[in-house]
């Protein structure tokens, strides 16, 4: 009998995200270095674990998840103004740069600097994928028992 993913499997599988425009967003198989999904644990959300359900070693499925059920839909309260004397030419304040602030209990979290006015700098610490649709591409490797 053939195995399925199911809602307490450990599954091996590459991802491969596309945005709406086609292009690739990330991609495990860039490494070589798939990715363990434990089926259940709520790290993946309940739309993308149906989306498993029932695909067998070696299948592939593509699908599209709108954002509330891919990476969240942009949070306002995840921008935030940072006085530029913050930054140095290590991690200079410019557009597009990702700085990461360490947060209490040594929590790294990155944000990309979206604009910078005056003394303010404005970090979006959303994630980048946020507030959009992604396409994403699923490659069973394997399927693991439930307790793997």
């Amino acid at each position: 009998m053939t195995e399925v993913i199911k809602s307490d499997s450990h599954v091996i599988v590459h991802i491969t995200m596309k945005l709406a425009d086609g292009s690739a967003a990330d991609s495990t198989k860039v490494h070589n270095k798939p990715a363990k999904i434990i089926m259940g644990d709520e790290s993946i959300s309940p739309a993308f674990e149906a989306q498993l359900l029932g695909l067998q070693k070696g299948e592939s499925k593509e699908f599209t998840l709108q954002a509330v059920d891919s990476f969240g839909e942009t949070n306002p309260d995840n921008i935030h103004y940072v006085d530029i004397n913050k930054f140095s030419s290590d991690a200079p304040a410019q557009v597009g740069n990702i700085v990461t602030f360490t947060q209490p209990g040594g929590i790294e979290l990155p944000g990309m600097i979206t604009d910078v006015s005056g003394s303010s700098v404005t970090v979006d610490f959303n994630h980048p994928l946020a507030g959009q649709a992604v396409t994403f591409v699923i490659d069973v490797v394997d399927i693991l028992s439930g307790d793997a």
